[in-house]
């Protein structure tokens, strides 16, 4: 094999106008349409997390003492359970808002894609 020859083709190619537009712009689009969902999940959990460990010192008493402080400890926790096991419902129903807001677009774009080939 020629080595030289390769090397300048992927040279080559690295240097040559790019005619995937459309394939970027439907990454793009799903990326869009999921990103709020993902971003807000994540953010949820985080927040969801905290809250179980400001619960979960307060209630081994790491934070604060007495039984008033354990009780709200507690509390804390459970509402922080409660958040963690509502991230996930609440992230698939972000994702089916958006994935319904950017269908007919995506739809359309993969479909001109499919195409042309």
């Amino acid at each position: 094999m020629n080595t030289n020859k390769i090397y300048a083709e992927s040279i080559a190619n690295e240097y040559a106008p790019k005619n995937d537009t459309k394939i970027v712009a439907l990454r793009k689009l799903d990326r869009k349409a999921k990103m709020p969902a993902t971003l807000f999940t994540y953010t949820f959990g985080i927040i969801s997390a905290l809250i179980i460990g400001v619960g979960m010192c307060l209630a081994m008493e790491v934070l604060g003492e007495g039984i008033t402080m354990m009780i709200i400890g507690i509390v804390i926790g459970i509402v922080g359970f409660i958040c963690a096991g509502i991230n996930y419902p609440i992230y698939k129903k972000l994702l089916d808002a958006g994935k319904k807001k950017y269908s007919f677009e995506i739809v359309e774009l993969a479909r001109q894609i499919s195409e042309e080939e």
